[in-house]
């Protein structure tokens, strides 16, 4: 047996697991378990990233600044404060490589993204699950859960799987009671699709203590090209500056994304487009018996009476040629994630899901 063992905390992390593609047997099934913009990105965005082909041969922008400045432009934010990264999930990363070790602790909700735990446990830290309440963040529960060990929180507002979020207040609140040592991470992935929301620059503006990370992967279209973005205190900019690689977005993803970003027009129609369907879907599974919390991001929790009853369906929508995403793992075994498509995909589901709840109950 080999003595060569890795780092505390690397083998106590379940690899994790995106939503599946494909159903054994069925052709050109519906994918509806990764919450991706139906519509895909912006013709612009395309046409960038067909341009920047003619140049592969050349290193990227080290400091992507072009990037970093559209960004900026478009949220109103300081571009010297903007660290851009391989999706949001690398940003992560590094706040828990530059702020978390051996004998820290990493708070997360215990319905939060897979990626906290995971990052913490990465780099030797301690992750903290805390509760929710009725899958919603509790800031008094995270304000109770803190401790000297602790130094990272991560939220993310709309949350995901739940869909949930807290108001502006809360989330101040909770960055107000937190211990000086401690950073809070404000995960707005789906920031985009809640209008008015800043995802908590404003927040980030206001505060030493406060990381807002976001990416393009969903309203903008660009899963593909894994783009993430954070906004921080100089600080923190600064440290994690210190452990990004130097090429860590290639020269198409920045093309495609400072495209994107500028192309508001494409945008507010994708935002409006999710709005709508969801909404439509809520009240369809409500109709059929399947209840839901109010959503804000581009994916609806669908609960079940039981995991039996949840699995049961999921195999249904399969053999109906529809992916969506169990969530057991995420602590909700009798829910189903179900990503808002376009009007075919939205009216498919919730006739496949009448269809077996008819039979179900």
């Amino acid at each position: 047996m080999s003595d060569i063992t890795p780092q505390p905390g690397i083998l106590d992390i379940t690899p994790y697991q995106g939503g599946s593609a494909h159903v054994p047997g069925i052709a050109n099934a519906v994918k509806l378990s990764s919450n991706e913009n139906p519509f895909g990105p912006s013709d612009a965005a395309k046409e960038a990233f067909r341009k920047a082909s003619f140049s592969l041969h050349r290193y990227p922008p080290s400091d992507h600044a072009g990037l970093r400045h559209a960004i900026a432009a478009q949220h109103g934010l300081d571009p010297e404060r903007v660290i851009c990264g391989n999706g949001s999930d690398e940003i992560i990363a590094f706040l828990c490589q530059a702020y978390a070790g051996p004998g820290d602790e990493v708070i997360h909700t215990e319905h939060g993204f897979g990626m906290y735990r995971i990052s913490a446990l990465a780099n030797g830290a301690t992750p903290v699950e805390v509760r929710e309440r009725e899958r919603v963040t509790d800031v008094d529960a995270i304000l109770a859960a803190c401790s000297a060990a602790t130094k990272l929180v991560f939220i993310a507002n709309p949350n995901n799987p739940t869909g949930t979020m807290i108001g502006e207040g809360e989330i101040a609140r909770l960055a107000n009671g937190l211990p000086d040592h401690v950073l809070l991470v404000l995960d707005g992935a789906y920031a985009e699709y809640v209008e008015g929301y800043d995802g908590g620059a404003a927040l980030v503006e206001a505060r030493q203590n406060v990381v807002m990370t976001r990416t393009f992967s969903k309203l903008y279209g660009l899963g593909g090209l894994r783009i993430g973005w954070g906004y921080g205190p100089e600080h923190v900019i600064a440290v994690l500056d210190r452990v990004r690689g130097p090429f860590n977005l290639s020269s198409a993803a920045q093309a495609a994304a400072e495209a994107a970003v500028r192309d508001t027009a494409w945008a507010d129609k994708c935002r409006v487009d999710n709005a709508r369907w969801r909404g439509w879907l809520a009240e369809a599974l409500a109709e059929h018996g399947v209840p839901s919390d109010t959503s804000l991001a581009n994916f609806i929790l669908a609960r079940f009476a039981n995991q039996a009853e949840a699995d049961a369906c999921d195999e249904h929508l399969k053999s109906q040629g529809l992916i969506v995403r169990r969530v057991a793992g995420y602590n909700l075994p009798n829910c189903l994630r179900i990503t808002v498509g376009d009007e075919a995909s939205c009216r498919r589901v919730a006739h496949a899901v009448g269809q077996f709840m008819a039979t179900a109950r």
